[in-house]
């Protein structure tokens, strides 16, 4: 008898046929709150190698912005940090999820669509972090992504982005998603007056870990 295939693929796949490639999301949320499936990168707790950073940079009321904010956990982190934190995410049941476990949030939960994101939130971020969320995106897509992404940092701000290393992954054999980053591609973030400040491997190389400013 044969595993079934995760549900995170065939949604993913059938979004992408109908040339949306964030449609899927919402989809595999609902059917995970109806016990039909599992989020796979859903922890219920923080993203470590946020944690270490988080303890060391304190908001002090400064903004930031989580990108893909799921079920919230790294947008709490960041809140508990002192930082007055925006998470959004595509999926609206995420969003409402993520009201639900936190009722007494301090963060602003909302839906946003990273692809065609408000006008309002240009430039406007004193922090941004962008963990293994575009990785779900085909690289057709990514480009736009990571213009946006860019657009959010404020001048002097930090933006944190971390996907999986495509120099670390059998290419030939992966099985998507999350289609892994290259080197390259991480550092095309830095457009737009935004520059690369560092860029190295966490997890045994298995994912990068890079911080930009503007």
């Amino acid at each position: 008898m044969s595993t079934p295939e995760p549900a995170d693929r065939v949604l993913s796949r059938a979004s992408l046929a109908e040339g949306n490639p964030t449609a899927w999301f919402d989809e595999l949320y609902t059917a995970a709150a109806r016990g039909e499936a599992e989020v796979p990168w859903t922890r219920g707790k923080p993203q470590a190698d946020l944690v270490t950073w988080a303890a060391e940079h304190p908001g002090e009321g400064r903004r930031a912005l989580v990108v893909g904010s799921a079920l919230g956990d790294d947008s709490e982190l960041l809140a508990a940090a002192g930082w007055v934190v925006t998470g959004f995410d595509i999926a609206p049941t995420a969003v409402e999820a993520a009201r639900v476990r936190f009722p007494e949030s301090a963060v602003d939960y909302v839906v946003a669509d990273l692809l065609k994101p408000p006008g309002e939130w240009h430039q406007a971020f004193d922090l941004v972090v962008e963990i293994m969320n575009i990785q779900a995106m085909p690289r057709d897509f990514r480009p736009a992504a990571l213009t946006s992404l860019a657009g959010f940092l404020a001048p002097g701000g930090t933006a944190l982005v971390s996907e999986v290393a495509e120099e670390s992954t059998d290419v030939e054999t992966w099985v998507s998603p999350p289609w892994p980053f290259s080197r390259a591609e991480i550092e095309s973030i830095a457009q737009d007056g935004v520059r690369l400040v560092s860029l190295g491997t966490v997890r045994d190389g298995a994912r990068h870990w890079a911080t930009f400013t503007r």
